[in-house]
């Protein structure tokens, strides 16, 4: 598939590169964790759709992702496409870019600076105001900035590292650079560099102290500016507004800095500025990150879920800090409501003398900063203390107030184990030692409203155990498997497979029927390891397959040479198929790249042979089961002639079939 930008169309030859230049494990993993999910693949929670457990597969070897909870799938490229609402040519040009290359357009040929999609040019403007911005802050017009960050604590190398800079008092400072350099008013506007005046574009931040906003790659995508001097009439803090490529509800300050201390210490400490964020860092508190502009919300949480590869564990770690005051407290109530989205425990660490991380660093040294986040509460905790904190616990009135104002908040937590165990300590804290009378009074809250009892018992994972027609269940059941069958489990049904039908939340439907599992999985072969099929797969014919998108997935392996053609398989296999299989198809050809088959290391060909006896079998099968129904119509006396035909045909078939189940099992 060839792009094409304003400049042009992209080579094929080009677009070939960017593929091969981007591991597709390396660029997905600038969003999200990934871990070694085995048999080559990796794994992590999607970014297209929330989920609790991880259903998002990556395959380094072939270059294909495939998503088994929300059926999103593609290359390297359509990953960018879809993570950043990319068009095709944006996102191999945004790939180019990552990578070093320069593309080149087989229509009006390379023109400098008018080739790239919108993107690109905003993130391009973007780095080049951010260095602009960092060489002012050596100006002697930069003072006040230099002296606010020394009374901060922070050193000319610590100004370097996060990139702080200065804006020049100038009404068109920066914009007379950037047009300079070849960026058009409108482009500077819509990136909100800058504003419209009345005499033409002028600056939005000047004469204040910025720092550049960037994503999780490391683009630079907007600033936040620090006013200085008593003569600036704006606000304490100016962001820049919502664009193309800014949009505050997702953006993380330092998140570029902190992703890969957050995956490897499963920690993410939320601050509250950007100088509280340096601070932390500096400190040794590298997982430190901050909003910008806007309170904590979702599209946050769902950011460092993915980073912490945040499961149905009480494994990782998410410490809020806020200061001691009843404004720092109202804070901490307010992520109290967002708290129970995560899987991973959530925590509180407050100053009580109400220092912020800056402050507190700034007064009582680096160790201060990392004693506030190793003195973290539960946020449960926290939230239940400060509510309790109101009442005048010396009165059995006071007391009672206090059980009934922190009744809802215990009600609310959805784990049951945990709701029970603040009940407990709830108990202890108002001094009733009553568990029974405290029990009482949240069951009432439940039943008024709180969130605890609703929609049945659910675990910390967000999973339901819910009475289906096989008895309980728990939504993040695996079913295992056998080495050298095609299906695993105890209880598998005839061609294996999990018996009754259930399915997991991370397996297609198609997994509930043994059959379409078992053609499944032959297609899998021929997509990632056709040799190991060969002419006998060739040879099945469409009738062979029940589904008919399996039906179709076969037509379209047959109609590119077969397995036959397809080798040893690999990326290039992948890609034929990809061509000649029509946009229906493609999902599914993806997932049947990615997902490894049930096979275990070692038992390729055993598994292989197996895989194409049993699929022989059921289509013999069927075949049998319909002369048997065609010689219960016939009359052996009236029509001898067609029935003793199709008796033969019967014992023939039947024999094929047991020498089938015999091959199958030998395998």
């Amino acid at each position: 598939m060839a792009g094409r930008s304003g400049a042009g169309r992209i080579s094929d030859e080009d677009i070939a590169l960017v593929r091969e230049r981007s591991p597709i494990a390396d660029v997905v993993g600038e969003h999200i964790q990934l871990r070694n999910a085995g048999g080559g693949n990796l794994k992590g929670l999607c970014p297209f759709h929330d989920e609790k457990s991880p259903s998002f597969n990556v395959t380094p070897a072939r270059g294909y992702y495939y998503c088994f909870g929300c059926a999103e799938g593609g290359d390297v490229i359509t990953f960018v496409r879809k993570i950043e609402n990319l068009t095709f040519s944006e996102a191999v040009e945004r790939l180019a870019q990552r990578a070093g290359i320069q593309l080149r357009y087989e229509e009006g040929g390379y023109v400098p600076g008018r080739e790239q999609g919108e993107r690109v040019r905003l993130i391009e403007a973007h780095r080049a105001a951010a260095e602009f911005y960092a060489e002012q802050l050596a100006t002697p017009d930069a003072a006040p900035g230099r002296r606010f960050l020394s009374e901060r604590g922070f050193e000319r190398v610590d100004a370097e590292r996060f990139g702080v800079g200065y804006a020049p008092a100038g009404w068109e400072a920066l914009s007379r650079h950037l047009m300079a350099r070849g960026f058009t008013s409108q482009e500077l506007i819509k990136g909100g560099l800058v504003r419209e005046g009345r005499r033409g574009p002028i600056d939005r931040f000047r004469g204040r102290l910025v720092w550049p906003i960037r994503d999780i790659t490391g683009d630079v995508i907007g600033f936040g500016a620090r006013k200085l001097l008593d003569s600036d009439d704006g606000p304490k803090y100016l962001n820049t507004p919502e664009s193309p490529i800014y949009h505050k509800s997702s953006v993380l300050y330092g998140v570029d800095l902190a992703k890969r201390e957050i995956a490897r210490r499963s920690q993410a400490v939320i601050v509250e500025g950007y100088t509280d964020v340096m601070a932390c860092h500096l400190a040794g508190v590298p997982t430190a990150v901050a909003t910008c502009g806007t309170s904590f919300g979702e599209e946050h949480i769902k950011v460092l879920r993915r980073l912490l590869l945040d499961q149905a564990e009480f494994r990782g770690e998410v410490i809020f800090t806020f200061d001691g005051d009843s404004a720092g407290q109202k804070a901490a109530l307010r992520a109290f409501q967002d708290e129970q989205k995560f899987v991973t425990q959530t925590f509180v660490a407050v100053q009580p003398d109400g220092l912020d991380p800056c402050d507190l660093r700034l007064k009582h040294g680096d160790a201060a900063v990392r004693d506030l986040i190793a003195s973290r509460e539960p946020l449960f905790a926290f939230a239940i203390r400060s509510v309790i904190s109101r009442y005048d616990l010396t009165t059995n009135e006071g007391r009672l107030g206090a059980l009934d104002a922190a009744a809802p908040v215990i009600a609310s937590i959805k784990d049951p184990g945990l709701r029970k165990t603040y009940v407990v300590d709830l108990d202890r804290w108002l001094g009733f030692m009553d568990e029974g009378f405290v029990i009482q009074r949240v069951q009432q809250a439940i039943g008024q409203g709180g969130q605890g009892g609703q929609g049945g018992d659910r675990g910390r994972n967000g999973h339901q155990d819910q009475p289906g027609p096989y008895g309980r269940q728990q939504g993040s059941q695996q079913y295992g498997r056998r080495q050298g069958r095609p299906y695993g489990g105890p209880d598998e049904g005839r061609y294996g497979g999990p018996a009754q039908g259930r399915a997991t939340a991370q397996e297609p439907r198609e997994k509930a029927d043994p059959v379409a599992m078992l053609e499944a999985e032959a297609l899998k072969l021929a997509v990632q390891r056709p040799a190991l099929l060969g002419p006998e797969f060739d040879a099945l014919g469409g009738e062979a397959f029940t589904r008919p998108e399996h039906a179709a997935l076969y037509g379209v392996i047959v109609a590119v040479g077969g397995t036959v053609a397809g080798g040893p398989g690999g990326q290039e296999w992948v890609e034929r198929l990809l061509a000649a299989a029509g946009d229906e198809l493609r999902p599914a050809l993806t997932r049947f790249a990615v997902e490894e088959p049930r096979v275990e290391t070692g038992g390729e060909e055993r598994y292989a042979a197996a895989v194409l006896a049993r699929l022989l079998e059921t289509a013999v099968g069927r075949s049998v089961a319909q002369i048997k129904s065609r010689l219960q119509r016939l009359n052996p006396v009236e029509e001898q002639q067609e029935y003793n035909r199709l008796f033969g045909e019967l014992v023939a078939l039947e024999q094929q079939r047991r020498v089938l189940r015999e091959r199958a099992a030998g395998a």
